[in-house]
């Protein structure tokens, strides 16, 4: 791999009349738009899930117009029909290759709940329609692709690809998938941000480099017959000898005479990586008159050669293979804890996984890009709009992010239900100042329907702006999973002080009124920066302001890796502190997370009882949803705790799995919600925890049933169930909107925030609706 690699932007360009100063207006989706540009062929055809916004928050957009301004002629191909390969033949075979991908995100996690249900709509499609791309679409698509030209290239990238390039989880079929690799029959997958490698790519095709020789890109996976190497020089490593039980120590220098102090990362209350506290000075001191011994050991010159070759990165480590981790949580769980151990750029190693007779081979994950190449990337010349062919309709994620802005990418806040790391990576890359505010000024001049106010300026985290850690040589040797748990490390740079330079700068520019920050806020970063959480609250938040403690439990908050909810204390204390000085009612929106790994029923209880204790009434909530590769789905699925040492009788982590539990979790954060009343009574009688039944401050539901209206949608939808609408004759119209009474005295008066229990006995049961039993549910 190439430790220096070269810059985005110093390759030639590969047609002069493509590129700087000869941009389309929309990348073309048909042949009469290629005819209009006066291409007879494609270098490039992108297929994708999602709708064509030429924006770069949407990919096939960013990489589009990046290989556009390195003179490659890119076409696209949206939400193609997969039913046959008709559709991907619409603008003729690329000279180079088709750049497959499912979209902004996993189509599995786009298109299904957390309780595996169709989602009401798809956000990355023309009036949100349901039914515009097929589940595990990056697989589909380059099938199809393939079928159409079979002697095509075909590169697959994306959150998906990223997310399923080894042997994964899968939540919605409920068991261990191969990689996409074999599946999609693809010559090479690109993981990550990945620019670099697709760049580089592209030109060494277009050079006539066949694309089965190019195995040397940082940021790929391909796939190679058992036991391939790059060369003799290289050495395969069984991960089960590097990463035996108990914890992870650092490679040390062996001819060293003294401790490495200064490698260490360790949070500021003492805490190595490792979880250990180092001695205190005044323990750890040598005394003057004591002379300091240093064994050295002799090693063997097969040691010396290993060391060599793992100092050069020619070693590849192998982990279990397909067949192992399918059916064996404990491989399954150390096969995801060696590889998220890997995920460093600065020393990370090859990654190797053996499917049915063949290599799965991963190469090293990409180097982050520099600020100059970020600016590059968003500099491009967007439209910054949808296709015209998509005409007035209306699509959600459009409405959503066109008046808002990109600052960076990465996070390395670790969280174990957060896929964000093994995508973007943990190195934060972050835009120039000048780059940041000259898109400001385009949106304000050419999107359609601006009115001076800035829906965002965030990424991932909306607070992680260039921060870093302080030294390179530490940030390049650490195989920390989070850079802040369990607690800030000492050697992370939190200084906020650029990040109000830009919103001071934002809200000056002329016609601009408004910067709102909408993005994620991590507040145990925040308040680090009193003078960032005034001129955030001050300026920034348009009276509501989410944040996510995700959990109140100890127990739940170590598998999150999430910080204490002491914390959320502290910035709340200064959120409200800060807005009665500005003389403004602003309010917090916390998310939490129901049915995680490491969540008992009681630690659902305890987050009940401190909502109601704060007196929050939340109104949308989620349950935990296992994501490929995450660590929290390996715990989900493995009952396994990767964080620490995994073994057939180590920790097992508490998963709620049974729809009946993770129902009962996600009803305790509406414990409010007269139609949870039923889960919830249920729930807390077999937990024991009749205190918390009756009509006092200290109960969590009433004892008896609240009278409530409720409300049946033309669809037969019941306040989230479905029910058996009554028959009536609309004589062919489309009948309105029907309400059910649920209880023959009136429905108690609401309260301030529209809900209240009523926990007198009423007069008569509540009628049931025609064709469902006690609980609601069809018969």
């Amino acid at each position: 791999m190439n430790a220096q690699p070269k810059n985005l932007f110093s390759f030639p360009r590969y047609r002069a009349d493509v590129g700087v100063g000869r941009t389309a207006p929309f990348l073309p989706m048909s042949r009469a738009e290629m005819d209009a540009l006066g291409w007879d062929s494609c270098d490039v055809i992108l297929v994708t899930g999602d709708a064509y916004i030429d924006h770069p928050s949407f990919g096939m957009a960013l990489i589009g117009r990046l290989l556009e301004h390195h003179g490659f002629r890119v076409g696209i191909i949206s939400q193609p029909d997969w039913h046959s390969a008709e559709a991907f033949r619409v603008l003729g075979k690329p000279n180079l290759y088709f750049g497959v991908t499912a979209g902004n995100m996993d189509s599995m996690v786009n298109k299904y709940t957390a309780d595996r249900k169709i989602r009401s709509e798809d956000a990355y499609t023309p009036n949100g329609e349901k039914e515009k791309r097929p589940d595990r679409a990056l697989t589909v698509y380059a099938q199809r692709a393939r079928e159409a030209y079979p002697d095509a290239n075909i590169v697959v990238g994306s959150i998906e690809a990223s997310l399923r390039r080894i042997a994964h989880y899968d939540y919605w079929s409920d068991k261990v998938r191969r990689s996409v690799l074999p599946d999609s029959k693809a010559d090479i997958l690109l993981f990550g941000n990945a620019e670099r490698a697709l760049i580089d790519l592209s030109h060494r095709l277009a050079a006539g480099e066949p694309i089965k020789q190019i195995r040397d890109l940082r940021g790929t996976a391909f796939m190679a017959p058992r036991g391939w190497l790059p060369d003799e020089d290289w050495t395969e490593i069984q991960s089960v000898k590097i990463d035996k039980p108990g914890k992870i120590d650092a490679h040390t220098d062996p001819y060293a005479m003294t401790p490495e102090k200064d490698a260490k990362c360790k949070t500021e209350g003492g805490a190595t990586d490792n979880g250990a506290t180092e001695a205190s000075p005044a323990v750890a001191e040598a005394k003057p008159d004591v002379v300091q011994q240093q064994t050295i050991r002799i090693m063997s010159r097969e040691e010396r050669q290993l060391m060599l070759k793992n100092r050069h990165h020619k070693s590849v480590i192998r982990l279990p293979s397909f067949e192992e981790v399918k059916d064996d949580p404990v491989m399954y769980a150390h096969a995801s804890r060696v590889f998220h151990l890997e995920a460093n750029p600065g020393n990370a190693k090859a990654l190797v996984q053996a499917h049915d007779g063949r290599d799965v081979w991963l190469n090293p994950p990409p180097l982050p890009l520099a600020m100059d190449e970020m600016d590059g990337v968003y500099d491009r010349a967007y439209a910054r709009a949808p296709h015209p062919s998509y005409g007035n309709a209306r699509i959600p994620a459009w409405e959503m992010i066109r008046f808002s802005v990109n600052i960076m990418r990465g996070c390395f806040g670790g969280c174990t239900f957060c896929s964000i790391t093994e995508h973007e990576g943990r190195i934060i890359q972050s835009r120039s100042e000048p780059s940041i505010l000259r898109e400001i000024e385009e949106i304000r001049d050419k999107v359609k329907g601006f009115t001076g106010t800035i829906s965002d300026l965030g990424g991932p985290t909306a607070n992680m702006y260039r921060l870093a850690c302080k030294d390179k040589k530490i940030e390049e040797s650490c195989r920390r999973l989070s850079c802040v748990y369990p607690g800030i490390c000492s050697n992370l740079g939190t200084d906020h002080s650029k990040l109000i330079s830009i919103y001071r700068k934002a809200r000056a520019l002329p016609g601009i009124k408004k910067i709102l920050i909408s993005s994620g806020l991590r507040y145990d970063l925040a308040v680090r920066s009193p003078e960032y959480v005034k001129e955030l609250v001050t300026h920034h938040v348009g009276g509501l302001l989410k944040i996510a403690p995700e959990h109140t439990e100890q127990n739940t908050l170590s598998k999150m890796m999430k910080p204490g909810i002491g914390t959320y204390d502290e910035f709340k204390e200064m959120f409200d502190r800060y807005s009665r000085e500005a003389g403004k009612e602003q309010y917090l929106i916390p998310y939490f997370i129901a049915a995680h790994p490491g969540t008992t029923d009681e630690d659902m209880v305890n987050l009940a009882l401190w909502l109601k204790e704060k007196d929050f009434k939340l109104d949308q909530v989620q349950t935990f949803m296992p994501t490929p590769m995450a660590l929290a789905t390996t715990m989900y699925h493995t009952r396994k705790n990767p964080l620490k040492k995994v073994s057939g009788d180590s920790e097992a982590v508490e998963t709620a799995r049974s729809g009946k539990v993770r129902k009962f979790h996600k009803a305790l954060l509406r414990y409010h919600a007269p139609e949870n009343w039923e889960v919830l009574h249920e729930g807390l009688l077999r937990m024991g925890r009749r205190d918390l039944i009756g009509s006092g401050p200290r109960h969590l539901i009433p004892a008896r049933q609240p009278s409530v209206a409720l409300t049946v949608e033309n669809s037969g939808v019941l306040n989230g169930r479905r029910v058996a609408a009554p028959k009536i004759n609309t004589f062919g119209k489309k009948p309105a909107g029907r309400t059910a009474v649920a209880s023959a005295k009136p429905a108690a008066p609401a309260s301030r925030n529209g809900l209240s229990y009523n926990s007198a006995k009423p007069k008569a049961k509540p009628a049931q609706p025609a064709g469902s039993n006690k609980s609601g549910r069809r018969g």
